[in-house]
């Protein structure tokens, strides 16, 4: 029965009707993922293929393998 209670005493542990997570703890980590990954997608598809933020070649050659695995054409 210990064993038990002790599992039902941990705060990390979920317990039935209540939320692992709230949704305005979730929500600016949510914007944040998002934010990051429109970046990602940016240097990805974008970058020194059809407009170019950086000068040179470097983040192209940095991304190509990347680039030519998600289906963007670059060349």
């Amino acid at each position: 029965m210990q064993t038990t209670a002790a599992l039902l005493d941990d705060r990390f542990i979920p317990v039935r009707g209540q939320a692992a997570i709230p949704l305005d703890e979730l929500l600016p980590w949510a914007v944040f993922g998002a934010l990051i990954a429109m970046i990602f997608l940016y240097f990805v598809s974008t970058e020194q293929g059809a407009y170019a933020l950086f000068e040179g070649a470097y983040v192209h050659e940095f991304v190509h393998d990347g680039r030519h695995l998600l289906g963007f054409p670059c060349h």
